[in-house]
């Protein structure tokens, strides 16, 4: 899920999808990219002023925060941390129709991340020389979630259920503060802050949030964590950028972006409901659809056009479709559209054609990937029990979603017994030798004393 509240475009636009024909042409990987659509993000742009609130937040500690909340937010909160009498109301008053559509999000999230923790394994490589893995949670992680156009107890869920799935122990959750609350949390996301059974909840957002979890703000009593987690705007992005390093990121979430692909078979109405479900998050929204059927084209952009004059956030939807991030690409066939689908790398990758695995075969970068005409974004954002936190702006090439594995670190632990040692011993004092660092070959003739070879 890609940042929840970003600057606004100009709302004077033609309301309908640009097209880009593609057919015909023998485009490599680096000419695709370049020819698909993408949103203006520039988080180097935004470095310069999160730098300079993250500065503030450790040189003044709460009193900056409370200040950039009444700067950026509208609002100074009476307590940075929300107390947890607030976090108990919050669940005791959460609608129960939310209640149990988060519960069952929980339960769904939480057994398909189950997945991702892998085993403990053992290696022999001989008689008493033993290489263990395991796989250690960091001790504390900060969880970031937006505020702005909407209310996302949803990715409360998707950041919060990874960590604990992966074994952490202590998780402090940030948000914005609300003007129409007090300087508080949403009440909704302290409700799903409350169903997790996550009592440490801070009133604070943007640049200045993100350092204050990297570095810690004594004052107020928050302590730095390891690993920051979670989407937000470009000054988000930036600052995240900033701390890594200092802690583990899972990503520099950007803009939301769908990517479709579709044959003849596809239903026109499908295609465009869900191309404008991603629009309305924000006006740099992208929306792409690639298809090797011509004939999709007209009945597509006309049920966009209805959607967006009839749903409630149209104007939002209708700026997102019409920026030069959001397109319909026309292509020869399913194999070319597989692979502008991989040049672009989208967080949200749907497979609607006549046999969607087929053409899975082709793919390798996506956030997360919908086969078929039953399973849209939607279902991911909210109960298919797979994570809404993704790669965008094209770091599906080298990212992944957000899972235990961005709380958990790798480790191997080398267990020998002498005899093990002195089977390898030779070579090792041969490498030593080669590398000119004899008191490495020395540490390990040091455990034979009393044999002339060491």
């Amino acid at each position: 899920m890609g940042p929840r509240h970003a600057p606004s475009s100009p709302t004077t636009i033609v309301p309908m999808l640009r097209t880009i024909d593609l057919r015909g042409r023998d485009l490599g990987a680096t000419e695709l990219a370049a020819a698909l659509p993408r949103p203006e993000v520039d988080v180097a742009m935004a470095v310069e002023a999160a730098a300079t609130l993250i500065a503030d937040v450790r040189e003044r500690g709460g009193a900056a925060l409370l200040a950039q909340a009444e700067r950026f937010d509208g609002v100074r909160p009476d307590h940075l941390r929300v107390p947890a009498e607030a976090i108990a109301a919050a669940v005791d008053a959460l609608d129960p129709a939310v209640r149990a559509a988060l519960e069952e999000a929980i339960d769904r999230v939480r057994s398909a991340t189950a997945a991702q923790v892998p085993p403990p394994a053992v290696t022999r490589l001989a008689d008493g020389a033993v290489v263990r893995q395991r796989w250690q949670p960091v001790r504390r992680v900060g969880l970031y979630v937006p505020g702005g156009k909407a209310v996302y107890p949803s990715s409360v869920v998707m950041n919060v259920v990874p960590a604990q799935v992966a074994g952490v122990g202590s998780i402090a959750l940030v948000s914005p503060p609300q003007r129409d609350q007090g300087g508080s949390v949403h009440p909704t996301i302290l409700a799903a802050a409350g169903l997790l059974g996550v009592d440490e909840v801070w009133a604070m957002g943007g640049a200045g949030a993100i350092g204050a979890l990297a570095h810690g703000v004594p004052d107020i009593g928050l302590e730095p964590v390891d690993v920051v987690t979670g989407p937000g705007n470009v000054y988000v992005a930036a600052a995240k950028r900033l701390v890594q390093g200092a802690v583990g990121i899972d990503a520099e979430a950007g803009p939301t972006e769908i990517l479709v692909i579709a044959d003849a078979t596809a239903d026109p109405e499908l295609l465009a409901a869900d191309l404008v479900s991603q629009a309305e998050h924000d006006e740099l929204a992208a929306a792409v659809l690639v298809t090797d059927a011509a004939e999709l084209v007209a009945p597509v952009l006309a049920a966009v056009e209805r959607r967006v004059a009839a749903t409630r956030h149209g104007d939002r939807a209708k700026v997102a479709l019409a920026g030069q991030q959001s397109a319909i690409v026309l292509v020869d066939d399913l194999a070319t559209a597989a692979a502008v689908s991989d040049a672009y790398g989208p967080e949200h990758l749907e497979i609607q054609t006549a046999d969607p695995e087929a053409v899975l075969a082709w793919i390798a970068n996506a956030g997360a990937i919908f086969l078929g005409a039953a399973s849209p974004v939607s279902l991911g954002d909210y109960l298919a029990g797979s994570n809404h936190v993704l790669p965008t702006g094209g770091q599906a090439r080298f990212a992944s979603g957000l899972g235990a594995s961005a709380f958990l670190r790798p480790q191997q632990i080398i267990d020998y017994d002498l005899p093990a040692l002195d089977a390898v011993r030779a070579r090792i004092l041969a490498l030593a030798e080669a590398e000119d660092l004899p008191a490495h070959g020395e540490a390990v003739a040091a455990r034979f004393p009393s044999d002339p070879q060491g």
